[in-house]
Parts: structure tokens; C-alpha cells; sequence
């Protein structure tokens, strides 16, 4: 029995984290990312808690971006972010999620 749950405890504790705090880091371009607290990515910006009125749960904080580079965003006006991408891929993160 002991064995089961040390099985399952490190299963858990092994599972990649798509929601929740993302520690800050570095990109490849030495810019540094605060850390935030981002929604389980699923491929559209309007339920993440930087959309214009959704509430972070954690910290509270009001969403107020309406995503205008993002196909599926009510707001899209068809031009791509800065990096050329379009959209929001399953997975990817643009912007302040």
C-alpha cells in the first residue's frame, strides 16, 4: 500500500503545471518575465484572466486586454502580433495571460 501512493504521489507531483503561478524567467533575448498567474491554456484568449473583465483569481486583478491580435478574440483587427504570429495556438503563450 505504501508503495501505491508513493507511486501516485510522484505521478502527481510529476504532471507538467499548465495553470497556476509561473515562476519569472529569462528570455532567450535577456528580457526577464515577472512572475503571473496564468488560465489553462485551451486555445482562445477570452476566459484568461488578462481579458478585459475576467477577474484573476488569485491576485484579484481585472483583465484589460482585449486580445486585438488574436483570431479568437471578438476584437481581432487581422494584424499580427509583434513576433508575425497570428492567433493563439493550443499551448503558446501571447501576451499576459
Amino acid at each position: 500500500m505504501k508503495k501505491l501512493l508513493a507511486l501516485l504521489v510522484l505521478c502527481v507531483v510529476s504532471l507538467p503545471a499548465h495553470a497556476g503561478y509561473v515562476q519569472g524567467y529569462y528570455r532567450a533575448d535577456g528580457t526577464y518575465v515577472q512572475p503571473y498567474y496564468r488560465s489553462e491554456p485551451n486555445g482562445t484568449v477570452t476566459d484568461n484572466y488578462g481579458y478585459q473583465g475576467n477577474v484573476n483569481p488569485y491576485t484579484g486583478a481585472i483583465g484589460h486586454s482585449n486580445y486585438p491580435h488574436d483570431t479568437t478574440s471578438p476584437y481581432y483587427n487581422g494584424t499580427p502580433y509583434s513576433n508575425g504570429q497570428y492567433g493563439h495556438p493550443y499551448g503558446q503563450q501571447y501576451g499576459g495571460n
